[in-house]
């Protein structure tokens, strides 16, 4: 099994990486600020403006390690990818299947998605009984299980999606009683995305894009193309494929999210209110939601298909290969993570 390395985030915005043999430099005002060995980095994350020199660059794409370029809100400007891996019949395989995909892909993503969620509203309410003292949790998780038996009874895109939009509308209305503490601070009066209305939105929004972000190289790096997806469609510039695979771990966002408010590590200080309305991480939120995340990603669980203890920061990768398969025909059908 591929062992995960060190994710590099770089928040400074004076930050300028260079690299200097086998080390990459972080420069800040022309000053060395540190320096990390090369071969123990998997992913560099960088919200600075200065940017990289093109020799740290071509090493990243010679090597393969996910270089990106973000804005604050956690939107992706750029990456830098070396030559395509995998084999050109794995993405020809891909094609063909994705232009006329078995429904069964679709509803298995959907229904993960759901099942994952009624996960994390399940363990929410096992920790705190007292969430549920109007029975509006409980009804949110049977309505979850009958769409998940109502995605099995349709083979029709948009009624699926359907049925994923109504499950998410219902989930995100009980999702400010998930939250134990600073409930005036992080109230969020629905899903808003482009751009984030709320604090909840906004760190919400920020964890979906690094996720994503994950996906894209981890779909790369095993010969598939990110941009071909099987269920959402296709736009140019997205990872539709590497947005097909995010739903199914939406939920461990979600939980970052909840545990660092509830726990008061995330604060209003933390945001940055424009005049616009738009609300986005500063530079402290988005170090503390980054490390809660890179804890998640170290931490350790048991894949439930391959019944193998792996690191969560593997999950991408895994999932991605286990598609690769699927197309390939190894498998007969494409196991999607269910949380357990």
């Amino acid at each position: 099994m591929r062992k995960l390395k060190n994710t590099l985030y770089i928040l400074d915005e004076t930050a300028y990486l260079t690299l200097d043999g086998e080390n990459v430099v972080i420069r800040c005002d022309g000053a060395e600020k540190r320096r990390m060995p090369f071969t123990t980095i998997e992913e560099i994350y960088c919200f600075s403006y200065p940017g990289a020199s093109p020799a740290l660059m071509g090493v990243c794409a010679e090597r393969g390690v996910n270089l990106c370029f973000f804005h604050p809100n956690g939107k992706l400007l750029a990456r830098i990818q070396g030559k395509t891996k995998g084999n050109i019949f794995l993405r020809k395989a891909q094609f063909e299947q994705f232009a006329s995909p078995d429904p069964l892909l679709m509803q298995n993503t959907v229904a993960a998605k759901l099942s994952n969620t009624r996960y994390l509203l399940r363990r929410s309410k096992r920790d705190n009984p007292q969430l549920d003292a109007d029975g509006a949790l409980s009804s949110c998780i049977s309505f979850l299980e009958s769409g998940i038996d109502r995605v099995y009874q349709t083979t029709d895109r948009e009624m699926v999606l359907g049925i994923e939009g109504n499950c998410a509308k219902a989930y995100f209305g009980v999702f400010n009683q998930l939250i134990l503490h600073q409930k005036e601070d992080f109230r969020m009066h629905a899903r808003t995305k482009k751009p984030p209305l709320d604090p909840v939105n906004a760190a919400l929004s920020f964890l979906y894009a690094i996720m994503t972000t994950a996906y894209t190289s981890a779909l790369e790096s095993v010969g598939l193309d990110s941009c071909y997806g099987f269920y959402h469609a296709l736009r140019s510039g997205r990872s539709s494929l590497s947005c097909d695979l995010i739903e199914e771990t939406r939920c461990i966002a979600e939980r970052i999210v909840l545990t660092q408010i509830n726990l008061k590590i995330l604060t209003r200080k933390d945001f940055a209110f424009q005049e616009s309305g738009a609300v986005l991480l500063n530079t402290d939120g988005r170090k503390k939601i980054l490390t809660a995340l890179q804890k998640r990603k170290r931490s350790i669980i048991t894949h439930p298909y391959l019944n193998e203890k792996i690191e969560m920061g593997l999950l991408p990768y895994v999932q991605s290969a286990l598609l690769a398969k699927y197309i390939r025909g190894e498998i007969e059908e494409y196991p999607c993570f269910l949380m357990k």
